[in-house]
């Protein structure tokens, strides 16, 4: 069999997703080799893994030389970044390297770094059209808001305004966070998509509830028919010209009907796992749009499949 080579950029716990790599090139006829760009070579990936190669810091200046060495020593095909610091990185170093022909299912870095600044994401939103909470500036003070870290992840540092001190303890602090309405009777849902590189056609859709979560991500999580979150994930991607691996995180206000983006993450979620299993074979999709195949449109994934996470052991030995 041909062999297809992947980069997991901070990808050290995604053993599930890396067999559905494996398995859907194997589908497609090749061997797939995985090798994890990690601080850490002990990790679970390597469970999986051909290598797993000691990386730098996303911030590291020399982080594009390193990942250039790595891919032309091992061959790498495909760079798939799972981390929000690692998609900036991947696009980053497709453009600069383009002779490589390396592959990276992620939009460029000027848009994906805007997608993980949440005040410039939220101003994007605005200037498309596409419906958010009210986002707060100024003027009548509203004593139901929440404000996010600008630059924060996975639900940390998020704070509710519930008074009016609260709410001066942000003034002057506009730079730093991103302060909206908040929905207390709500639904989330998270919706896994992809758009090919070139073109940008969306290939599939799939919407799903995050029903229990650890660290932020998904560890239990099921697939739902919401033609709502679906239609507005499309336009989203649309509107923005989004291309790869998205996740589009909505919110939906169950008080007034109203279906809204809270983000937008340009790379796979951790819980894509569902939605591979209910149909949507993103991996499979990826590849074949690496290999300048066009990806099969995904029918409806399946609603009610439901998957969840279990901890297990990866033992490392002594030199080993």
């Amino acid at each position: 069999m041909k062999k297809l080579s992947f980069l997991f950029l901070g990808g050290a716990k995604r053993v599930g997703i890396g067999r559905l790599f494996k398995k859907a090139a194997a589908d497609l006829g090749y061997e797939a080799e995985i090798v994890g760009y990690e601080l850490d070579r002990a990790c679970p990936l390597a469970a999986i893994a051909t290598d797993i190669v000691e990386g730098l810091r996303w911030s590291d200046p020399g982080i594009f030389a390193h990942i250039d060495d790595t891919v032309t020593r091992l061959g790498i095909d495909i760079i798939m970044p799972f981390v929000d610091s690692a998609v900036g990185v991947a696009a980053e170093y497709a453009a600069r390297y383009p002779h490589r022909k390396v592959f990276v299912p992620a939009p460029c870095r000027k848009l994906a770094d805007k997608m993980f600044d949440k005040v410039a994401a939220a101003e994007l939103f605005e200037q498309k059209g596409l419906p958010i909470p009210p986002t707060y500036h100024a003027g009548d003070p509203c004593l139901r808001l929440i404000a996010k870290p600008r630059f924060g992840s996975a639900s940390k540092g998020i704070v509710e305004i519930n008074s009016l001190q609260k709410l001066y303890e942000f003034q002057g602090r506009e730079d730093k966070y991103l302060i909206q309405e908040r929905i207390d009777n709500r639904e989330e849902i998270t919706v896994d998509c992809y758009a090919e590189v070139t073109t940008g056609r969306i290939v599939g859709i799939s919407p799903r509830i995050r029903l229990e979560t650890a660290g932020g991500e998904a560890v239990r999580t099921v697939t739902v028919d919401s033609p709502q979150a679906s239609a507005l994930a499309r336009r989203a991607i649309e509107e923005t010209d989004l291309r790869g691996a998205v996740t589009v995180q909505i919110i939906h206000d169950l008080d007034n009907d109203r279906y809204m983006i809270m983000e937008i993450n340009p790379r796979l979620g951790g819980g894509a796992v569902a939605s591979v299993y209910a149909g949507f074979n993103l991996p499979a999709a990826i590849i074949q749009d690496a290999l300048g195949e066009r990806p099969v449109a995904a029918g409806a994934a399946q609603a009610g499949v439901l998957t969840t996470r279990f901890l297990d052991d990866v033992v490392f030995r002594p030199n080993d």
